[in-house]
């Protein structure tokens, strides 16, 4: 079943007094919502009470869960006690989601080094199969990592990489930052063949499970010269991309993606937007 939901709490969450997101998931269900994204983009700083609170009212009230590993990982530095600190911040995101009640864990590929984008990848490639063999040797299961598409040139993350990457191994499934394609391409995705591009390479590459479970995010962004600049919300004008095609495609396809919004604020009513556009066209 395809989901919507923020990343984040939106300002209007604070606005209407609510402190804390052990709230949030009550306040999400109300409004029609069903997912969230727990960002531990700067770090991860929430005790394991904190985060079991939050999980409990998650899964009281139906909402699926994922979080954002921290922005600094990066998979391509040669340094390999740098990549051991990435694997670092990849398992404890994945610890800390469990305890939210959540199932997957997003993060940033890493930026390409002074070897070049292929060079970039073949090293990620590799620093993610070690990762998942110590995820083995310490039995740790039970959750995906999801790589995601990048937006600013200096970084690895087209969604042909993401998709590379994904190959390597079952729990690997593409995020899709729709914003971040459109921004990295300089405004390249706004009609409904751009979108379905992508998701028939995902199905040739990847195969109907994956394709059907991936995991989206999805903004407006402005955008220069090198990439991504700034998030905005839908009311911003003169920058995109257009979520309807996209809800096209997906339900041409039937699939079931889990759609997470990141727009500047206004997360929570953006998704239900995306929620009522994805309707509209039942």
């Amino acid at each position: 079943m395809i989901k919507f939901g923020p990343s984040g709490n939106s300002d209007s969450f604070y606005r209407e007094g609510h402190k804390s997101t052990v709230e949030t998931a009550a306040w999400l269900k109300e409004r029609g919502l069903d997912a969230f994204e727990y960002s531990f983009g700067r770090g991860i700083n929430i005790s394991d009470a904190s985060a079991e609170a939050i999980g409990a009212e998650m899964q009281k009230n139906g909402i699926a869960v994922s979080c954002h590993a921290p922005y600094y990982i990066n998979l391509c530095n040669p340094d390999d006690n740098e990549a051991l600190k990435s694997f670092m911040y990849l398992k404890k995101s994945a610890g800390a989601v469990k305890r939210l009640g959540g199932d997957r864990v997003i993060f940033h590929p890493g930026f390409i080094n002074k070897d070049g984008a292929e060079a970039s990848l073949n090293l990620a490639k590799a620093r993610l199969e070690i990762f998942l063999r110590h995820l083995d040797e310490e039995g740790i299961s039970g959750c995906w990592f999801c790589p995601e598409t990048m937006g600013k040139h200096s970084q690895l993350g087209t969604y042909q990489q993401v998709i590379e990457l994904c190959r390597l191994d079952a729990r690997l499934i593409p995020a899709f930052d729709f914003g971040h394609i459109y921004s990295y391409t300089g405004g390249g995705l706004s009609s409904y063949d751009d979108y379905k591009k992508i998701v028939d390479y995902t199905l040739e590459n990847l195969g109907e499970k994956k394709t059907n479970i991936l995991h989206v995010h999805f903004s407006k962004i402005q955008y220069g010269l090198k990439g991504e600049i700034r998030h905005l919300n839908f009311e911003d004008e003169g920058f995109g991309p257009d979520f309807t095609p996209l809800a096209r495609v997906l339900r041409e396809y039937k699939l079931c993606p889990r759609i997470i919004c990141e727009s500047k604020g206004n997360m929570a009513e953006d998704a239900l937007q995306m929620k009522r556009i994805y309707g509209i066209l039942t």
